[in-house]
């Protein structure tokens, strides 16, 4: 076993709609010039699993910071451990059949929310939604589409603490990936 444990970097804001641009490749580059060992990313979205010692927060400001120096841009930084995201996908009280994965969000909160307005997310919920908030994820159940939901483009405003989601499929890729990170 490593003595740096594994770690996820989930960005915020990163290649969406035209703004954020980072290629993973430079990502990739960037973590490996930070010193973190053996990073690798899945998708363009801003996600990465590498192995790295200290705390939490000085990890995510050092990768923002990084991004900010070489990129332009500072994105927000969530850090979570693979025991992290082991632990939201095991809460995930939804369970869509096979193949839509998709319909079911996962939003990782930083910090997790002090006084969410829930009432405001209900009444922007469709018929056919369901939610649950469990400390630092906040999940959606959306079966006719994310794009469509009018609640997904709220969630993060009216929890009040940056958040930045990944389908149940994405979430347990990275887990998967980072379960298999090479020491």
């Amino acid at each position: 076993m490593s003595d740096r444990p594994t770690r996820i970097a989930l960005l915020r804001g990163v290649n969406v709609g035209g703004r954020g641009r980072l290629p993973m490749a430079d990502f990739r580059a960037l973590l490996a010039g930070l010193g973190y060992g053996t990073p690798q990313t899945y998708i363009q979205s801003g996600n990465a699993v590498f192995r790295a010692a200290g705390p939490a927060e000085e990890i995510a400001t050092a990768i923002g910071k990084a991004i900010a120096a070489s990129h332009g841009f500072r994105p927000h930084v969530l850090l979570r451990s693979l025991a992290e995201i082991e632990a939201a996908l095991a809460a995930c009280p939804f369970r869509p059949a096979p193949g839509a994965e998709k319909t079911v969000q996962l939003y990782f909160l930083d910090p997790p929310p002090g006084a969410p307005d829930l009432a405001a997310l209900e009444a922007l919920r469709a018929a056919d939604e369901e939610v649950a908030l469990a400390g630092k994820v906040f999940y959606l159940s959306a079966p006719s589409g994310i794009g469509r939901s009018k609640l997904a483009a709220a969630v993060e405003r009216h929890l009040g603490t940056p958040a930045t989601a990944r389908n149940l499929r994405s979430v347990r890729a990275i887990r998967d990936l980072a379960r298999t990170l090479p020491n």
